[in-house]
Order: structure tokens, then C-alpha cells, then sequence
């Protein structure tokens, strides 16, 4: 490494197929920043060595992913609200030693759909399907942004009751089966899927039925391989506005950027950098 760049990076275990290291990498080139950007596959019983490591080379930062985002918190010093909330961390920052952990998740996905849909969050009843770690984050981002009418679906009852009991207090949840949530989709504003349904290889799956949704209605999928699925091909060729999940991912990173650096990147070639990769599929 050369004298003077900053080493940055992503734990995650496997890791090689990542877009991560390309997308910050070329913006911190753009940008005319030193540091430099590494992903490091990581084994599950080699975390604790890993972010001791954080420390000892004086790393100033790092990304988790999967499997790490909830096991790592153990290990930190410190974690801010939202990531508590979510129960996850995505993001580590170092302070001379001193290592919080931050989720930039929520706010990826809440700043991809203000920016892309111009949504109005608090006059919206929104659906939300699933019950996992990127359901929590995307309630979490609800929550912060003012939502008042969210319902909650997942084909575990008692999963969903369980995300629900998190957020008492906080946000005030309808947790429904998927057929009754199903029996009121002419009702939805926003619609979001939170689960892999969709996602390559199995891109013909979907998550969730197509009738009755009102036109005006926003479908939104956190996947982005493929960039749009069949489900939200569907609902596209309904005329329906549609979000996937590739500006979230980049404005997670974005986020995670700003945290590092004290810059906040261009997320538009950001986006363009992922595009390239990804081979425009």
C-alpha cells in the first residue's frame, strides 16, 4: 500500500463476487482521494480476529455483508440507533481505535425512494413483505421517515409478529397473512419486496400476485440481479412506477463513503461504475 492511502474494505464471507471494491475505488479516483478499498473474505470463526485487525493495521473503515452484519456487533465499541434497531451492522468506522458501527441500509433504500419516485411517505399505506434483516431496515428507514400506515406480510406469522414487537412504540404495524394482506391490494400506494424471491438464478419466482394493484401504486424490490424482475417486469408493463433494488445498494455504499471520507461521492457514476459491472443485465 502506498504511503499516505487509507485502506478501507468489506468483510463478508464469500465475498469475490462483490461490486462493492469497483464502485469506491473508481469514485475515490474521480474524487482525488486516498484511500483504497479491499474486499477480505472472512470465515465466520475468523470475525473476532478480523475486526481486531481493524484496529492493529489502523483500518479506517470497513463494510459488512452477509454473514457477518449481526455477529459483529459484539465486537465494536459502540452502536449508533438505527443499527440497533435493525439489528445489523453494514457499516464499521475508526476513530483512532475506537470502532462504531453504523447501517447505511435503511437510508440507502429511503434516499433511492424519495430520489426515483418522489414518493410521499407519510400520506402512503405501504406493504411490506418479509420479515428478515432488510425488512428490519427498510421499517427502520419507514419509521425515520415519518410512515403512519405500513403493513407487514411474510409467510411466517409468527416471524412477522416477532419484527413487529420491535418496533412497538415506534411504528405502529398491521401484521397480516399473505392472503389477507393479498384481499386488500387494490388499497396500496407503495408495495416492497424484502425477500430474494425473484433473484438470479430462480428469476421466473415471484413475490407477490399482480391483480387489483391500482395503477398508481409503486412497486419496489430491493434485488438488482437481475435489474428488474419478472414481478417487477409485470407491474412495469401495467404502467405502473417501479423501483429495484440498484439505487439502494448504491446509496447505502454512498452513505457508508460519507462516513469514512467526510465526502459525500456522485452517486450517478457510482451507479454507472455498478452498471458496467453487473454488464447492464
Amino acid at each position: 500500500m502506498t504511503d499516505g492511502i487509507k485502506l478501507l474494505g468489506l468483510f463478508g464471507h464469500p465475498v469475490h463476487h462483490s461490486l462493492s471494491p469497483a464502485m469506491h475505488n473508481k469514485e475515490f479516483m474521480a474524487l482525488n482521494l486516498p484511500y483504497y478499498y479491499q474486499a477480505f473474505d472472512v470465515a465466520p470463526a475468523n470475525l473476532k480476529e478480523a475486526v481486531a485487525g481493524i484496529r492493529a493495521l489502523g483500518i479506517r473503515g470497513v463494510n459488512v455483508t452477509i454473514p457477518h452484519k449481526v455477529d459483529v456487533m459484539q465486537y465494536l465499541d459502540d452502536v449508533d440507533e438505527h443499527a440497533e434497531l435493525i439489528g445489523a451492522v453494514n457499516t464499521i468506522v475508526n476513530e483512532n481505535g475506537y470502532l462504531t458501527g453504523f447501517n447505511t441500509d435503511s437510508k440507502g433504500f429511503m434516499d433511492s425512494l424519495k430520489e426515483e419516485t418522489a414518493a410521499d411517505i407519510e400520506k402512503s399505506r405501504i406493504l411490506v413483505i418479509g420479515a428478515g434483516g432488510a425488512a428490519r431496515a427498510v421499517l427502520t428507514g419507514l419509521w425515520s421517515s415519518g410512515a403512519s400506515d405500513v403493513c407487514l406480510t411474510n409467510r411466517s406469522m409468527e416471524k412477522a409478529q416477532h419484527l413487529a414487537g420491535k418496533f412497538e412504540g415506534r411504528l405502529s404495524l398491521k401484521v397480516w397473512s399473505k392472503e389477507e394482506a393479498a384481499a386488500k391490494n387494490n388499497e396500496y400506494d407503495i408495495i416492497i419486496n424484502t425477500t430474494s424471491l425473484g433473484m438470479s438464478p430462480n428469476t421466473k419466482e415471484k413475490p407477490w400476485p399482480t391483480d387489483r394493484i391500482k395503477p398508481e401504486c409503486i412497486c419496489c424490490d430491493l434485488i438488482y440481479n437481475p435489474l428488474k424482475t419478472e414481478w417487477l417486469h409485470e407491474m412495469e408493463e401495467k404502467g405502473n412506477l417501479t423501483l429495484n433494488g440498484l439505487g439502494m445498494f448504491v446509496r447505502q455504499g454512498a452513505a457508508s463513503f460519507e462516513k469514512w471520507t467526510g465526502s459525500y461521492p456522485d452517486v450517478h457514476r457510482m451507479k454507472e461504475t455498478v452498471l458496467q459491472n453487473l454488464g447492464g443485465k
